[in-house]
């Protein structure tokens, strides 16, 4: 077990940003942290971390109490803060080296090569970190969290400020790191999550609520209703569609593209190409509208 929380409560004066909170996460885990703003992510990371005490519960991380063991924590913990505060006036190779130097680590300038490679550095890594874009600033946060190979890596919002392609790199980057090591994150983006992590916990108000992979959570949270869009090769009306069994509603969207609303007990795909052939329709497009995970953020967290 590499983390371990047990009834974790954060009072900042009379408020409770974490409310009696309880999760595990395994080694060799990639586990998406999601909350809305104010939820309670980063309180929690920083409780992981060693940055802030807990009011109340206990946790442990690679098997080391996070109040009695703090160093031994901080040793197997790689930590890239929200904000990412970096010494901005010393270049990248310099401040990785200073970080290198906290951890006492062995064959130095090999490692920081190394993290610099991994992280995709190479073309800036003769800049001050002042003069870096925010997407290389990031870089710069994964690679002082990496440099002392932890067995744990806590990332809060970690692409942030990304592009398209960078986002794309360090997401493969996580994907890799986390076939070796454990991976919390938080995040904003519901795609990333989708992408690369086994399984998710939503917070909210301080709370957990919810606990699982994203396909049950998806499936669990279904709606009495699902949506099917069809196109077909003519103009049909609402009226015509709603005689097919199980059709709650259809909503014409653009042209001769419906949007069918249908029960859930229900397949109705296969009554609805009978409903074509019978009135002279051709099918051009016809699929089922999953469930996404933002859909279950939003229901959970409203």
């Amino acid at each position: 077990m590499s983390i371990l929380v047990n009834n974790i409560t954060k009072l900042y004066d009379k408020q409770k940003a974490l409310d009696n909170v309880s999760f595990e996460v395994n080694t060799g885990e990639i586990v998406g942290f999601l909350g809305p703003n104010g939820a309670g992510k980063s309180t929690m990371m920083k409780i992981l971390t060693c940055f802030i005490p807990q009011t109340s519960g206990s946790a442990s991380v690679c098997g080391y109490d996070i109040a009695e063991e703090s160093l031994e924590v901080r040793k197997n913990v790689g930590y890239l803060p929200e904000h990412n505060p970096l010494y901005t006036e010393m270049y990248i190779k310099e401040y990785l080296e200073f970080i290198a130097g906290l951890h006492k680590l062995k064959n130095v300038k090999q490692r920081i090569a190394e993290m610099i490679e991994m992280t995709g550095l190479q073309v800036e890594q003769k800049k001050k970190i002042g003069a870096l874009s925010k997407g290389y600033r990031q870089r710069v946060g994964l690679a002082q969290a990496l440099i002392h190979d932890p067995k744990v890596l806590i990332l809060d919002e970690p692409t942030t400020g990304l592009d398209p392609n960078q986002l794309a790199e360090i997401r493969n980057l996580i994907k890799e790191i986390g076939k070796q090591k454990t991976v919390m994150l938080s995040t904003h983006i519901m795609q990333e999550v989708e992408a690369i992590c086994n399984r998710v916990i939503i917070v909210n108000n301080g709370q957990i609520v919810a606990n699982d992979t994203t396909s049950v959570l998806q499936n669990s949270q279904a709606q009495s209703k699902h949506f099917i869009t069809v196109e077909f090769d003519k103009q049909t009306s609402a009226a015509a569609l709603k005689t097919i069994a199980g059709v709650v509603d259809a909503k014409n969207i653009k042209e001769s593209i419906w949007q069918i609303e249908a029960q859930t007990d229900k397949d109705i795909r296969p009554d609805v190409f009978q409903f074509a052939v019978k009135n002279g329709l051709a099918v051009l497009t016809l699929h089922k509208e999953e469930q996404k995970l933002e859909d279950v953020f939003k229901e959970l967290t409203k």
